[in-house]
């Protein structure tokens, strides 16, 4: 461990050339029981540091209330690395994008309506120096000139994608020097002239983002910033995945042909991702191009650690490469990988309907118009619009539902049948919306509409990314008096279950049942052949979305530190019904 610096296109480590060699690693997608596993197999590598994002989001899920407990424990992650004598990099954002639900920005910023995001807004920058006074005093003292590990601090994060407020960059550099931070100050950018404008700051070394072509990422940045050394500060050595698209592969001889360049050149790199993770619970993200794309479940990236923290081709090639740069200084491996077992099928034999349980899961709030989950104080999950609509109605060929917006998936019933689906991603036909119920005078009909956010947008101009529904309306009539219940699906002890009688499940239904796990756990993959769309829990431990009414994801990984040994529950949330009640656990992921 040492102080970094740089001067004359190299970097020093206390005076001594020094080469960054890191790999991104992300402390909120891994189980702490794991941390130690993939940072060691990292050394292993060769590599001689590791770098995380900080995510906002789930350090002050309600503003001001602060977590840095288990999964979360940052102090804890940078104190095992530096047990392994692995440096950090710190990306601390306060966006950090990486596929993360609204790029680690809390989603109560939202209900700011007038507040600018990312710039110098008095009120925006108010909440980020709060969080950073917070995170900061923890980490103090492991920043290198305190003797610690953490060697780099980013600057916002691929800011000159977003914007170019200098003041904004300015501000927050000023936030780490408050606090008595003393390291090497970086931002991050895509290696072009215009991004480059915008997202760097004087003073601070300027890394580049690329996943090819290392010469040309090179050329711009030394021509951009001629006394600094060359870093790529993202080496995409593959991709993420949305739903419905192809899982993202990329050939191990290609991206260590690219690795190989920057070890010729002596150029400093991160790897990112070197081990991806998973976006447990309801923490992916989403992208907007043409349209809304949600991002999976894994987080697998074609890492040389897969999800499941495996060694891949990759990662053996990197290895080589390694060696032969730097013969003996490269560690021998001796971490193992991960036990993994096929538990079988397990039959889920007990139901706890969505409707029948609504009181235990939710309570609710009464307004004119639909709340949007940020109004009703909710981050993650699905909410729960409920209307009595009264006759007379004469159900007229033009007397259609409109919602005004979608976000992101909403499911209408009547009376608790389910009659249509609106999807955010998909364009509604006229003929595809649903028609006002015909009602005689004195009958009526409740009408209950099940939204599911499935992920904030966490890159472009789109970020202010309110989930629920707006506006709701047959015809030109709009409809006023609701009542909306949050349902972030955070702690389903209440539910009351009944036994299975059949096999078929056509409404929102919680479906359990218990995995008998002789032995020590080990890691494991779930499978829900002939199920649509929801989530499974694991012992109180949401492990993630499954839509395979989608793809291309057909697995969710177990980590064995959520299971234990005796009886483990297995809960699955189908929202969209199903005519089996088998899942089955196997040792080998699909990803598509």
């Amino acid at each position: 461990m040492g102080i970094l610096t740089f001067k004359d296109k190299k970097f020093y480590m206390d005076g001594e050339e020094f080469v960054v060699i890191s790999g991104a690693m992300h402390y909120f997608r891994i189980p702490e029981a794991y941390w130690y596993d993939r940072l060691l197999k990292l050394k292993e590598c060769g590599f001689n540091t590791v770098e995380t994002y900080t995510c906002w989001n789930l350090h002050e899920r309600r503003e001001g209330e602060f977590d840095f407990s288990g999964m979360l424990d940052i102090e804890k992650y940078v104190e095992t690395a530096a047990d392994l004598g692995l440096n950090v990099i710190l990306r601390p954002g306060p966006y950090i994008c990486a596929e993360w639900e609204f790029g680690g920005l809390p989603s109560w910023l939202l209900n700011y309506d007038d507040m600018e995001l990312r710039c110098y807004d008095e009120v925006f920058f108010s909440k980020v120096e709060r969080y950073y006074n917070e995170l900061l005093t923890r980490l103090k003292p492991h920043f290198a000139s305190n003797g610690g590990n953490i060697i780099m601090l980013q600057v916002e994060n691929e800011y000159g994608s977003y914007g170019d407020d200098k003041e904004y960059l300015g501000a927050i550099l000023d936030i780490y020097k408050k606090h008595g931070i003393d390291c090497l100050f970086f931002t991050s950018d895509g290696p072009s002239y215009s991004l480059y404008s915008g997202g760097t700051l004087e003073g601070c070394l300027a890394v580049a983002n690329f996943g090819s072509k290392p010469e040309y990422a090179e050329k711009i940045t030394s021509e951009m910033f001629p006394d600094q050394p060359f870093m790529c500060g993202e080496y995409w050595c593959g991709w993420f995945d949305h739903w419905g698209e192809e899982h993202h592969v990329r050939a191990p001889e290609d991206i260590t042909g690219e690795f190989r360049t920057f070890l010729k050149n002596d150029w400093s790199i991160n790897v990112y991702m070197f081990h991806g993770g998973t976006n447990f619970n309801f923490w992916n993200g989403a992208n907007h191009g043409n349209y809304y794309e949600p991002t999976v479940t894994s987080y697998d990236y074609n890492a040389p650690l897969n999800e499941a923290g495996d060694r891949t081709a990759a990662y053996y090639m990197f290895r080589d490469a390694m060696i032969e740069k730097y013969g003996d200084k490269v560690p021998p491996i001796t971490a193992t990988e991960t036990k993994k077992a096929s538990y079988g099928k397990l039959t889920l034999t007990e139901k706890a309907g969505l409707f029948e349980n609504l009181d235990k899961l939710s309570s609710p709030i009464h307004s004119k118009a639909p709340l949007n989950m940020e109004k009703a104080g909710q981050d993650f999950g699905y909410i729960l619009y409920s209307y009595t609509l009264k006759g007379p109605r004469t159900g007229g060929q033009y007397d259609l539902l409109w919602i005004d917006k979608v976000a992101d998936r909403a499911q209408i019933f009547y009376d608790g049948k389910h009659m249509a689906t609106y999807e955010r991603w998909r364009g509604m036909a006229i003929e595809d919306r649903l028609r006002e119920p015909a009602l005689a005078k004195g009958e009526s009909v409740k009408i209950d509409i099940l939204v599911e956010n499935m992920g904030r947008i966490n890159y472009g101009p789109l970020l202010r990314d309110k989930k629920g529904i707006f506006g709701v309306h047959f015809g030109n009539q709009h409809h006023f008096g609701w009542d909306n219940y949050p349902l972030p699906m955070d702690n389903l002890d209440m539910l009351e279950y009944k036994p299975m009688y059949d096999g078929e499940i056509s409404s929102p239904t919680f479906l359990r049942g218990y995995l008998d796990i002789e032995d020590e756990p080990a890691d494991t993959f779930v499978r829900l052949d002939g199920f649509k769309k929801g989530f499974v829990v694991v012992n109180g431990f949401n492990i993630g979305r499954y839509f395979n009414l989608a793809g291309p994801q057909r697995t969710l990984y177990v980590p064995a530190p959520m299971l234990k040994s005796g009886k483990n529950e297995i809960v699955v949330f189908e929202s969209d019904g199903t005519d089996t009640l088998a899942v089955e656990f196997f040792d080998k992921p699909d990803l598509g």
